[in-house]
């Protein structure tokens, strides 16, 4: 393998991409929202998931809030939620097969989530092939959260690629804006949300059990023709 081969990288998303924490966080959104007198719905959660809490909580509370108040109310929420999903975490059909593949076809890895870093160290604890990975950048690394780019430029940087050499694997709207604002190809998986919702990605799938290595080359190659 030569280092042109080596001269690339897929930043994938972590919740609804990899594993499914879809449930454990909605209902520790719905239990904070109970306790604070929120007004949680269904349609708030599907269109904020993706985005940071920083983002999420003005939004689920209806007004501005200090930045203590919300740090505070973050905390009781991911707390909350490590406790629902505490040794229940798999990773999704066909994660695994992609993960290998990718990495005997030399490809480097990140993984580009608004995600705090206490709840990335829970994962590992409990998925150890994410440990496959050669980058993370979490949520408390940007100032600015998905779908401004800032998550995958930093992934791109801590694997030494540029942003053209890199392809990102959502199920977010906002990560699928933000992969394509940081001029990366984007692969969009129907987990959490519609083929329309997702049609800004340069492909989509209902599965990782659909994708191979020699796809993500062939998004490379066009995108740098």
């Amino acid at each position: 393998m030569t280092d042109a081969d080596k001269d690339k990288g897929v930043i994938f998303d972590l919740d609804g991409v990899l594993i499914n924490t879809g449930e454990f966080h909605k209902q520790s959104w719905y239990d904070l929202a109970q306790k604070e007198g929120f007004d949680a719905s269904d349609e708030i959660f599907y269109s904020t998931f993706g985005m940071q809490n920083y983002q999420i909580i003005p939004i689920l509370a209806g007004r501005s809030l200090p930045a203590e108040d919300i740090e505070r109310l973050s905390e009781w929420k991911e707390g909350r939620y490590r406790e629902l999903a505490a040794e229940k975490l798999t990773l999704l059909a066909g994660a695994r097969n992609l993960i290998d593949d990718l990495k005997d076809k030399g490809f480097m890895l990140a993984i580009g989530t608004s995600t705090p870093q206490v709840n990335v160290t829970f994962i590992l604890e409990q998925i150890p092939a994410l440990n496959c990975f050669d980058a993370f950048v979490t949520g408390e690394e940007v100032s600015k959260g998905k779908p401004h780019p800032d998550t995958f430029l930093i992934a791109a940087e801590k694997l030494s690629l540029a942003p053209n050499r890199c392809v990102v694997v959502e199920d977010a709207v906002q990560g699928v804006e933000a992969g394509k604002a940081a001029g990366m190809a984007v692969v969009a998986v129907t987990t959490t949300r519609s083929r329309d919702d997702l049609k800004q990605a340069d492909l989509i799938v209902d599965s990782l059990a659909e994708l191979r290595a020699e796809g993500f080359d062939g998004l490379l190659t066009h995108g740098n023709q």
